[in-house]
């Protein structure tokens, strides 16, 4: 049996790679890089609010736990998890905030509509609970920026020709990714929303469990 001498060079050589890699690792999932960002989403992010988002809840490509097509958005609210079905068995996983199971929607959808730093105006429903909101509703809206409620990015849910009043958008309270909150919207950190417009199309089927 032939034995091959390990010198100290290529083992100092080996662990800067290795650490490198376990790095940008979870336990079952690999870190992506950031997308590229245009003059006005950097402007815009600089000023919006920041949090530390739990490591489990950050962006990862993993296997697939979902079983559909690739090209597919399914949102698992129990777990707060948004998945893109890519090929090859595997996804990208982002964390993010849903409705509580009061104010949640569940089905199937498409994205009918995308927008960069979408203006954003207080539906009804959300103006009989919150009142305070009506001057912003009186004065048109909020107009896209960083202290807009939809964030960065807005993808319209629809139901063949209907728009269903539901979004999956950015926010301007990172600090709730991973939480049950009390709007129906499907809320995602403003880099993973940029990064799920960036690879979603209109028509993309969205499975909301």
């Amino acid at each position: 049996m032939k034995f091959h001498k390990i010198t100290l060079a290529k083992i100092s050589w080996a662990v800067p790679f290795i650490a490198l890699m376990l790095a940008g690792c979870e336990a079952d999932g690999l870190q992506t890089p950031d997308p590229s960002l245009s003059g006005r989403d950097q402007e815009f992010l600089a000023l919006a609010p920041k949090a530390d988002i739990p490591s489990q809840f950050q962006r990862y490509r993993v296997e697939d736990p979902t079983g559909q097509p690739p090209g597919t958005v399914v949102v698992d609210t129990k777990h707060m998890y948004l998945y893109y079905v890519l090929p090859h068995g595997m996804a990208m996983r982002y964390g993010i905030a849903a409705g509580s199971e009061a104010a949640g929607w569940t089905g199937t959808a498409t994205i009918g509509r995308k927008e960069e730093w979408p203006h954003w105006m207080p539906p009804s429903d959300m103006l009989k609970r919150w009142p305070h909101l009506q001057p912003t509703a009186d004065a048109g809206g909020l107009p896209g920026g960083p202290e807009n409620p939809l964030g960065a990015r807005a993808m319209y849910l629809f139901q063949g020709n209907k728009d269903t009043l539901y979004r999956i958008h950015g926010t301007n309270e990172p600090e709730q990714i991973g939480q049950a909150v009390s709007s129906g919207c499907i809320r995602m950190s403003n880099i993973d929303a940029i990064d799920l417009y960036n690879r979603v199309k209109i028509g993309t089927k969205v499975i909301v469990e």
